[in-house]
């Protein structure tokens, strides 16, 4: 049975540089820049699986997808319906796509033929037979991952690794970018909702601002309701009238 080719951090720095580097910069350049225009997280993630397909020599389909330390995997962004399939869990659903445990110890994993490796029967179902899975973010138990794939065996060498490498970099920061922003966003709703609700509740019950936002967190205490979702309550409730 041949051996799943995991890549360590360390092979990159020994890998040689090769004549098509200019055009390679410009591309990821342009990459960036779509990358960090996105407006969420998800339209972050989107782009990056249709940007993987263009750009990653050998690749014809990509997807994003998450698990959880032994449990299955999630596909959240997919160039199409065919990895969106491949992506789905295996089996009772309880067990992690295989070739993804190496991903906990080393940034890449490579599958070079599905019809002969262990683990791998979901993606030579689909008609996918080599795999680039590029971790993105590793957390205690948490894997992100973007992965190419090719109807092609041994589709990918050690230059699409080294590009992926490089463009998943680019998708990380833009991710957490714009992750930070919708999260800075989502503060200054809410921020602004419980004002509102503060200002009603200083008109109804004819109190001070410190006396209005002290009824509204007790009223959440109380009820055991989050303070956002009570200010939105009062609100809305005081827009329908």
């Amino acid at each position: 049975m041949p051996k799943r080719f995991v890549v360590p951090a360390s092979d990159f720095s020994e890998l040689p540089r090769f004549p098509g580097d200019i055009e390679l910069s410009e591309a990821l350049t342009v990459a960036a820049q779509q990358l960090h225009d996105t407006d969420s997280p998800h339209n972050t993630m989107r782009t990056a699986v249709r940007l993987a397909v263009h750009l990653l020599p050998g690749a014809e389909h990509a997807d994003i997808s998450v698990t959880e330390r032994g449990g299955p995997r999630q596909a959240v962004a997919w160039s199409d319906d065919v990895v969106r399939a491949a992506g789905a869990p295996q089996g009772d659903g309880r067990e992690p796509t295989p070739y993804w445990d190496g991903l906990w110890h080393a940034p890449v994993v490579r599958v070079t033929d599905s019809e002969t490796e262990e683990g791998c029967a979901a993606l030579a179902g689909a008609g996918l037979r080599s795999a680039l899975a590029l971790r993105l973010r590793a957390e205690k138990r948490r894997l992100t991952v973007l992965t190419a794939y090719s109807g092609k065996p041994r589709a990918f060498d050690a230059t699409a690794t080294r590009v992926g490498r490089l463009f998943t970099a680019h998708v990380s920061l833009a991710l957490d970018s714009a992750t930070v922003r919708e999260q800075l966003t989502e503060a200054m709703r809410t921020r602004d909702l419980i004002g509102q609700a503060t200002g009603i509740l200083m008109e109804r019950l004819d109190i001070d601002a410190a006396e209005a936002f002290d009824s509204l967190v007790r009223a959440s205490q109380r009820e055991n309701v989050k303070l956002r979702d009570l200010a939105r309550r009062i609100v809305d409730t005081k827009n329908a009238t």
